[in-house]
């Protein structure tokens, strides 16, 4: 049951790229601060943040590093009978030119737009460290979680060759995963990151996250399972997609 519910609450994880980020008050010790943040996965698949150094998280942070962060699935009726995950985490700010350049690289794919503000004002990458997790898949389907991230076995020049190739080389197999998934078509589709479970597309500001048939652990297993997903008619898996 724990391993279904970590693959359902790394989904989750996936599929979405904001979430409301929890930080003990500096400014009114005791009671917790909330804000949302858009986030994405790093090489270990813990989540990624660049917060600006004047914001009020981030002085919380840099007195305790304790957080969470809650990830809902979104555009549901009835918010209880969804999805959502807690991840109980340290807070820990990059500081290695190497980790930073890492960082900037993946977020900058997910989040083009946050280039300018990152070069131009005082913002710093964070990652969260899990401690915890804590996942509810609806009414009665609680759990507390040791595990939910899995590391990205193509971070790096392995990821960034094969996006540059499909992007470069098939927007016609994208432009068909996106009428296969039945994702929004008013602006050009791009691939932005690959994992061993699924890939992200980014539609205007949005981002996508679809599943492979089955967990890929090779290039070659991606361009097989990509190949298969371009001749397909209908999406082989039972997941949904979000926004």
């Amino acid at each position: 049951m724990s391993v279904t519910a970590g693959k359902h609450a790394r989904e989750l994880l996936l599929k979405e790229y904001r979430g409301v980020l929890s930080t003990h008050s500096k400014a009114m010790p005791g009671f917790p601060f909330g804000s949302v943040v858009p986030y994405c996965l790093d090489e270990q698949g813990c989540p990624l943040l660049l917060i600006s150094r004047i914001a009020q998280h981030t002085h919380n942070l840099q007195q305790d590093g304790k957080c969470s962060l809650l990830v809902g699935e979104r555009g549901a009726e009835d918010v209880q009978a969804v999805g959502r995950l807690t991840l109980l985490a340290e807070a820990e700010k990059l500081a290695e030119p190497a980790q930073i350049a890492a960082a900037a690289a993946r977020y900058y794919r997910y989040f083009p737009e946050s280039r300018d503000y990152h070069q131009v004002h005082d913002f710093d990458f964070w990652r969260l460290q899990p401690v915890r997790w804590r996942y509810i898949g609806g009414f009665g389907a609680i759990h507390w979680l040791e595990q939910v991230n899995l590391a990205n076995p193509f971070a790096g020049e392995s990821e960034q060759s094969m996006l540059e190739h499909m992007n470069a080389d098939h927007a016609a197999a994208i432009t068909h995963y996106v009428k296969l998934a039945g994702l929004p078509a008013h602006e050009p589709a791009q691939l932005v990151g690959i994992d061993s479970e699924g890939f992200h597309l980014r539609i205007g500001k949005g981002l996508y996250w679809l599943a492979f048939p089955t967990s890929c652990n090779s290039p070659g297993a991606v361009r097989q399972a990509l190949v298969q997903l371009a001749r397909a008619e209908v999406w082989p898996t039972t997941g949904q997609v979000s926004a």
